[in-house]
């Protein structure tokens, strides 16, 4: 016997962040190929920043699989990485943490899911010690990273990286509060 009244519906679980592992790549090109198809990346580029910096690859599990990926890792202040390029080790010290890719399938929009990954990079950042973290906004989504706290940087040494994106890409940074 259950205490489940007879007319009720079992309670879904919300998509949950989790650490990416090296079985998640397939998924991981999967579903950039859908979100991010203006902006393409070889899979070996997805594969080298989770073996540089594990700590801030995520995937969002749902119960139906899995929903998105972000990919993160410390960087250089002012010059983002062209899009599909390999990076070959990370900069020690770093002058900020750098938000390679977010990539939410449509159904895990409105989810808070977007809000919920970058809270915990924040988090994670602050703990590192960055006092930045930066990003460049495609795919229309530049309001999405206002509401997160991101303002874009206007730099024209920045315009021949973005031009690897398009012209519509957006250099944007988070200040963080000192730890």
């Amino acid at each position: 016997m259950t205490d489940t009244p007879a007319n009720s519906t079992p309670q879904k679980t919300r998509p949950a962040w989790r650490a990416m592992t090296e079985s998640d790549l397939g998924t991981v090109a999967s579903i950039a190929a859908r979100v991010h198809v203006s902006y393409p990346e070889d899979d070996a580029v997805f594969a080298e920043r989770l073996t540089l910096y594990p700590d801030g690859c995520f995937i969002l599990d749902s119960q139906s699989g899995p929903l998105g990926y972000m990919i993160s890792h410390p960087w250089h202040l002012g010059q983002p990485p062209a899009l599909n390029i390999m990076l070959g080790t990370l900069p020690a010290p770093a002058s900020t943490y750098y938000l390679h890719d977010l990539a939410l399938l449509p159904q895990a929009r409105g989810l808070g899911a977007g809000p919920g990954i970058v809270t915990l990079l924040v988090q994670h950042a602050t703990s590192q010690q960055h006092r930045n973290i930066s990003l460049v906004a495609v795919n229309n989504s530049i309001q999405f990273w206002r509401r997160q706290g991101f303002s874009p940087l206007q730099d024209q040494a920045l315009a021949e990286k973005l031009a690897s994106y398009d012209a519509e890409a957006c250099y944007m940074l988070r200040e963080l509060s000192a730890a």
